[in-house]
């Protein structure tokens, strides 16, 4: 019988190496497939695995200065409760149309992609193509006020513009100078291949939306009728058509993410078509006209895809502007 060859002990250190290899390939992969799984299989997961964390306010209510943390609760009631102060019958002044602030900032502007104020403290003043001007802060709520609320600019030196801009600025103020707060403004929403139809949108609006919002798009008043519950959707006490919920890109992303009441940007009820199509009905419909449209977006090149007032850089007419179809017209 031949010799046997001795056996070499296992070569226990490439044996690590090759697992720990294996194990950092396969994190890799990991991070890497990880947003395709979850969009494709609709997994539900914390978001701190896959993305940046959302913005989340500052509570007011910890502030330990007695005299600023009551400005700071001032300025979060004018936005939550704007008609009862500065309604048509406002206890402080009579100024706008009945509608709050926070119907469009909800939450008082605290909401994950409910065009909340994570971002205005950190980025403004800034440059607005629409006025193209550098605006402070005031100017962009007293932009609101005669847009949104189709009413009269507030004075900047009184006492609700001051308890405002603290508040908007306080609850933002954890957001780095110059840097977007994750989940602040809309969520992005695809283009339709069509255009957004105001007819499939006016079935859809009558089986969800009437029921708070009423079949004549009025809103619902509270018991004394001194603010909406439920705000109106067009005629004289909406917006305005100089306000940014007048494009539809900007109502449709509202919508989807948002509406009907108790939906999330990441639980929506509504469809991506069926938000275009019920935004395209709203804005279909009378409402205010603010008489100064013309004189914005001066740089006409810079004007939004979906701006639905001539004269524009390119030959799309005023119609496709407004209900698309945009794809083309990128």
């Amino acid at each position: 019988m031949g010799t046997e060859k001795k056996r070499e002990p296992p070569k226990k250190k490439k044996s690590i190496e090759k697992r720990l290899m294996v194990l950092v390939f396969s994190v890799i992969v990991f991070v890497l497939l990880l947003p395709t799984v979850v969009y494709h299989f609709k997994i539900s997961l914390p978001h701190y695995l896959y993305q940046k964390k959302y913005w989340h306010p500052l509570n007011i209510y910890e502030v330990a200065d007695t005299a600023y943390k009551a400005e700071l609760v001032y300025g979060k009631n004018l936005i939550a409760n704007t008609a009862k102060y500065l309604g048509p019958n406002g206890i402080v002044k009579q100024i706008s149309n009945g509608m709050n602030c926070q119907n469009c900032h909800l939450a008082a502007g605290t909401v994950v992609f409910g065009m909340n104020y994570g971002s205005v403290a950190s980025i403004y003043p800034k440059f607005r193509a629409r006025s193209g001007t550098v605006e402070p802060i005031y100017k962009r709520v007293n932009d609101c006020f005669e847009r949104s609320l189709n009413g009269k600019s507030l004075d900047t030196s009184s006492r609700e513009m001051k308890a405002i801009l603290a508040y908007i600025q306080y609850i933002g103020s954890n957001t780095p100078k110059g840097e977007q707060a994750f989940g602040s403004g809309l969520k992005a929403l695809a283009f339709m291949d069509r255009a957004a139809d105001p007819l499939s949108g006016k079935l859809l609006y009558m089986s969800t939306c009437q029921r708070c919002h009423q079949r004549n798009g009025q809103g619902l008043l509270n018991a004394d009728r001194s603010e909406f519950v439920y705000p109106p959707l067009w005629g004289q006490n909406s917006f305005n058509d100089g306000a940014g919920m007048y494009r539809i890109s900007n109502l449709a992303k509202f919508i989807k993410s948002n509406m009907p009441q108790g939906t999330t940007h990441n639980k929506p009820v509504l469809s991506n078509d069926e938000s275009w199509d019920i935004a395209a009905f709203v804005l279909s419909q009378k409402r205010p006209h603010f008489d100064r449209v013309k004189a914005d977006w001066p740089d006409i090149k810079q004007k939004p895809v979906d701006y639905p007032f001539a004269p524009y850089a390119d030959s799309f007419s005023e119609q496709q502007h407004k209900f698309g179809p945009f794809k083309q017209m990128q």
